[in-house]
């Protein structure tokens, strides 16, 4: 600690002394006694400049293309198609004005370097020049908003009604999921019944939650070829639901629920041959720093055919058959339904409301 406060102290000394230097020049300048010298300082300064711009430049295309296969991992959706395109429209327009901005900024710093024998062009003001590059940026950033609202929209769109559901939720520190049963519908779940066991909190009063299934571990699969709508939720702190190849990302939020949807185009076994990697996987990771155990999220998604799919599906048994005796106490819990009241009006008082 006191090693540290010195190389402070020394740090603001430097800062002090540096500043009393700079007062210095600036009242020489004021007196008219300022001398500016030029030397081979100002021409060194300038030739690197020009290094910099040829050096970096080369050093920054090479990097981005040596590194491309690593980033751009191959796509397995029709949505992630739409951001593709979108992603690839924008960077080509970005690039363009970036080498174009960075060439002109290091070459003007070499080619107007400072020399005592020449004078600079005073050119304060140009109303054209001003128009011309407000506009220029504005029409092109309305052009690449409306192209991103336009797949934003596409893909935020409401979910076909012939989707897979699937429901994660993220804990610390991994991923849970349940699908509906054959009714296509989540049956209700309550933060209240969350226990050891019942670890979403399913309701099993609720008719439509007894053929749910639940899963806390092993393998997410869902089927090529058709819209699946993840249903996202977080038990906890906020998560975020990651999937590079399909270019999903949403995040899970306490008391939020998000959702996203989209449809494979690639089987698990197909990417696998595509990549060459036999032992190929999808993941679902948390992409979010979410505690001490964020690196443990992670999930295996496993993408069938259709039939393969629907086979998995019917070998699977309901979070209610699997735990019979949380089906019975809940029912015998549930509170018990009262029938609504007849109506006891006089025909003629019905007939004149």
């Amino acid at each position: 600690m006191i090693t540290l406060a010195i190389l402070l102290v020394l740090a603001l000394l430097g800062v002090v002394l540096y500043l009393l230097f700079r007062i210095q020049i600036f009242s020489s300048v004021f007196r008219g006694s300022y001398a500016k010298r030029v030397g081979t300082s100002n021409r060194i300064n300038a030739m690197l400049f020009l290094a910099f711009l040829i050096i970096g430049g080369t050093a920054f295309f090479w990097s981005f293309a040596d590194s491309m296969d690593d980033f751009m991992v191959p796509i397995a959706s029709v949505h992630a198609a739409w951001i593709e395109e979108m992603f690839w429209t924008t960077m080509v327009i970005l690039g363009i004005v970036f080498v174009l901005t960075h060439v002109l900024l290091f070459w003007y710093s070499y080619r107007y370097q400072y020399k005592a024998d020449k004078k600079a062009y005073y050119y304060p003001h140009n109303n054209m020049l001003e128009v011309v590059w407000t506009i220029i940026p504005a029409v092109v950033m309305a052009l690449l908003v409306f192209s991103g609202w336009k797949a934003w929209t596409k893909i935020t769109n409401p979910a076909p009604a012939d989707a897979v559901v699937v429901e994660i939720v993220g804990k610390q520190f991994n991923w849970l999921y349940r699908y509906p049963g054959k009714d296509n519908i989540l049956g209700v779940a309550k933060h209240t019944l969350i226990d050891a066991t019942n670890e979403l909190g399913i309701d099993l009063s609720d008719p439509k939650a007894q053929d749910d299934l639940f899963f806390s571990s092993g393998d997410i699969h869902i089927p090529k070829g058709k819209p699946v709508l993840f249903r996202i939720r977080s038990r906890d702190v906020t998560h975020d639901v990651y999937q590079p190849n399909f270019r999903i990302q949403m995040h899970a939020v306490p008391g939020m629920p998000t959702k996203f949807w989209f449809v494979p185009t690639k089987t698990t076994a197909e990417m696998a041959t595509e990549t060459g990697n036999p032992d190929f996987k999808y993941e679902i990771v948390c992409n979010q720093i979410c505690g001490r155990g964020h690196f443990a999220m992670r999930a295996t998604l496993v993408v069938d055919e259709p039939e393969d799919y629907e086979k998995w599906l019917s070998e699977q048994k309901s979070f209610a058959e699997q735990n019979p005796e949380l089906l019975e106490k809940m029912q015998a819990n549930a509170a018990p339904v009262i029938p609504a009241k007849e109506e006891t009006k006089p025909v003629a008082e019905k007939a004149a409301l």
